[in-house]
């Protein structure tokens, strides 16, 4: 299995998005399987970012994307298979339907080898004749007659259904993810394989095993290896939820290995990924010499609240640290403890850097506070502090048929482009927004937010289809808003 870079980098890892500026853009990779009955086959997985496409409009109500995609399998320069075939999209309605990217997923049967993909994609709807194309070099293994493992796909999603579609696995409908970037809000990392020809070598009973390698020096977490017995079979699939929640950061490596009752490894498959979850951290602030400027821009009855306002921009060992000291009630160690955060945090210029955060959270108090929360509390104020000012704000205090909300559009945050934030009032009092949606990576996604957004006058649909019972209602507007960015 392997991933490709094209135009635009997408991960700190080498996973990566190929496409133009402005341009289509899409995510692409191969990974590597079999079956007992049909040999070895390649699974192209794609991901279209929606935004990038040219919607036509379908009868009055629905929005579609139409690609036509080419696929070339090259091996030693030869041609060995192509395909051709026009992708459209699901139908988007254009007042009640959230435009969230979508998914493609096709299965060739490949002889073992290595072998170069050529991939293009034509945008039908583009009155530019938009196009993109690319190259992606992967391996085959041959898995035939012996205890193999297929690549490790890691989930973005993954549901029980019995639903025939190219997603279906085994009785799961799997979305996967094209990121191998886990954050400190991910604490699960779900992945998917399959076994092959386990009972080959006559054991009844064989052992999987899931273990995380450190990827720089090849050293095991053994606090996060486990070992289960299972039954042989031609064909085993597994789903497996991976606790990651105190992986601290760094590179890694989970490994799915088959071993027998010796534990000697008979099969292995692996799946490089980062993490950054920084739970070791912990501040000097015992021998911090209060420096005079940090203890004037205090007042001496706001030092716990200006720690506790920290806690938006830390990392989870660094919250609790912060609320132990809290808890001291010890105004000599609060003071201390904020100077040793932003020592740390910027070095060369801490003052500077503190009293601009400090105007901030002066800011978010003002403009997000409530008679029971402080403005840093709050979601607004938590997603401010965190990834600064947004670019655009549609706030709707009153609409005919929807709760009041806002819908905060970020172009930049970090390496991710054009992320967008709903929040809503469903209390209609003191401005309490919560967040109720979000596409940035570690938010919360609720792919029911408009259902919920327009609850008043709308039957709940069902976990398949959260939208499927929404109505055409004059003034709901957010959705077209949404989809603006």
């Amino acid at each position: 299995m392997t991933k490709l870079i094209f135009i635009v980098c997408f991960t700190v890892l080498p996973l990566f998005l190929f496409g133009q500026k402005d341009k289509l853009k899409a995510y692409i990779d191969v990974k590597d399987f079999y079956h007992p009955q049909t040999g070895n086959y390649a699974e192209v997985e794609l991901q279209f970012a929606i935004q990038s496409t040219s919607l036509k409009t379908i009868g009055d109500t629905a929005l579609q994307a139409s690609l036509a995609i080419y696929f070339d399998f090259m091996s030693k320069n030869n041609l060995v298979k192509s395909d051709a075939y026009i992708l459209n999209s699901p139908l988007y309605q254009i007042k009640d339907s959230l435009i969230e990217d979508f998914y493609e997923i096709k299965r060739y049967t490949l002889d073992p080898g290595k072998y170069e993909l050529r991939i293009r994609i034509q945008d039908l709807n583009s009155a530019e004749n938009m196009e993109v194309s690319g190259t992606n070099n992967f391996t085959i293994k041959d898995m035939n007659n012996k205890i193999a493992i297929s690549d490790i796909i890691p989930a973005e999603y993954a549901i029980k259904s019995d639903e025939e579609s190219v997603f279906q696995r085994s009785g799961l409908h799997i979305i996967p993810m094209f990121s191998n970037f886990f954050s400190s809000r991910t604490n699960t990392m779900p992945v998917y394989c399959e076994l092959y020809n386990t009972g080959i070598k006559n054991d009844s009973i064989l052992g999987l095993m899931y273990r995380i390698m450190n990827s720089k020096n090849y050293v095991e977490l053994e606090e996060y290896t486990t070992i289960s017995r299972f039954k042989t079979d031609p064909f085993i699939a597994r789903f497996k939820a991976i606790n990651i929640e105190l992986l601290g950061s760094g590179s890694y490596l989970l490994e799915i290995c088959v071993v027998n009752k010796n534990f000697e490894i008979l099969a292995t498959s692996s799946y490089p990924f980062e993490r950054d979850n920084d739970m070791t951290a912990v501040l000097n602030s015992g021998n911090i010499i209060l420096n005079p400027a940090f203890q004037e821009s205090i007042a001496e009855d706001s030092v716990i609240y200006y720690l506790e306002s920290l806690i938006p921009i830390s990392k989870p060992a660094e919250v609790k640290n912060i609320v132990s000291t809290t808890k001291t009630k010890n105004k000599d160690k609060c003071r201390k403890h904020i100077q040793a955060f932003w020592v740390k945090t910027s070095p060369s210029e801490s003052y500077e850097e503190w009293i601009k955060y400090k105007k901030q959270v002066d800011f978010v108090q003002k403009v997000y506070g409530n008679n029971f929360q402080e403005g840093f509390e709050t979601d607004r104020g938590r997603v401010y502090l965190q990834y600064g000012a947004p670019n655009n704000i549609v706030a709707r205090e009153a609409s005919p048929s929807e709760y009041p909300y806002e819908i905060w559009t970020f172009n930049k945050i970090g390496v991710f482009s054009n992320k967008r934030f709903v929040f809503y009032n469903p209390d209609l009092v003191n401005r309490a927004y919560r967040l109720l949606h979000s596409d940035m990576i570690g938010e919360l996604k609720n792919n029911a937010w408009p259902q919920i957004l327009s609850k008043r006058n709308t039957v709940n649909g069902n976990v398949d289809n959260p939208n499927q019972n929404n109505i055409d209602h004059w003034g709901g507007n957010s959705n077209e808003y949404f989809r603006q960015y």
